[in-house]
């Protein structure tokens, strides 16, 4: 797998962040590895996203009525051109080195076939020193991914043949979602871990689904009903 033949399809879910999603973007195209297609779904945005998005070039853009992240996303998997998938959420950044250190990873590791990493936490423009139980790691994670959401989507890059075999995304889930992914690729599959951190990520803001919904607990118990 030659880093210079290896496309990597980005996706990025938005609904009504559009400064942040510009931001978001502009992290995708300072990468240093180019080999890239970026796909933006926009979820029903309503704050001027969809006006914005036709000024672009060179994005593939799919539109679809307010239906929430997991439907976002796997509608960017089914356009998805790659042989890697790698998420962003649009209210986080990529570091310059993201993709170029995850196929480096990969390339030296060829029995993995998805890689995630450290991240910045920010709130309110500080850096958030992140907990123990945050922790996060490489290899058998299984047990590890049940107790918490210790995989954050914007810090992956999957083979698309591990998301198709496991059904992408519950879009039954309105929240842990990713939570119910990694449940499902972490009791069949290694992943590989990056210590240094590749991406910043943003919190605090109204519309965070965190932040939104009271019930996680609910929804992470839902997804250990397939185990």
């Amino acid at each position: 797998m030659g880093s210079s033949q290896l496309l990597i399809s980005v996706i990025i879910p938005t609904f009504n962040r559009l400064e942040f999603l510009k931001k978001a973007i502009a992290s995708v195209k300072g990468q240093s590895y180019k080999s890239f297609e970026l796909i933006i779904v926009d979820d029903g945005s309503t704050d001027g996203t969809s006006e914005y998005l036709r000024t672009l070039n060179g994005i593939k853009i799919i539109t679809q009525k307010n239906a929430g992240v997991a439907k976002a996303r796997n509608a960017g998997i089914k356009k998805a051109l790659g042989e890697y998938i790698a998420f962003l959420d649009s209210d986080d950044i990529w570091l310059k080195h993201k993709l170029q250190t995850q196929v480096e990873c990969l390339n030296q590791n060829p029995s993995l076939k998805w890689v995630h990493s450290n991240e910045l936490w920010f709130r309110d423009g500080l850096e958030v020193k992140q907990l123990k139980k945050h922790a996060k790691g490489g290899g058998d994670q299984f047990l590890s991914c049940i107790k918490e959401c210790v995989i954050s989507p914007s810090t992956t890059m999957i083979h698309k043949e591990l998301l198709n075999k496991v059904g992408g995304f519950r879009e039954d889930m309105v929240v842990c979602e990713d939570y119910d992914l990694w449940l499902k690729l972490t009791s069949l599959y290694e992943v590989g871990f990056i210590e240094a951190p590749l991406i910043h990520r943003f919190g605090g803001h109204a519309d965070q689904l965190s932040t939104k919904y009271f019930a996680m607990d609910y929804y992470r118990i839902k997804s250990l009903d397939w185990i």
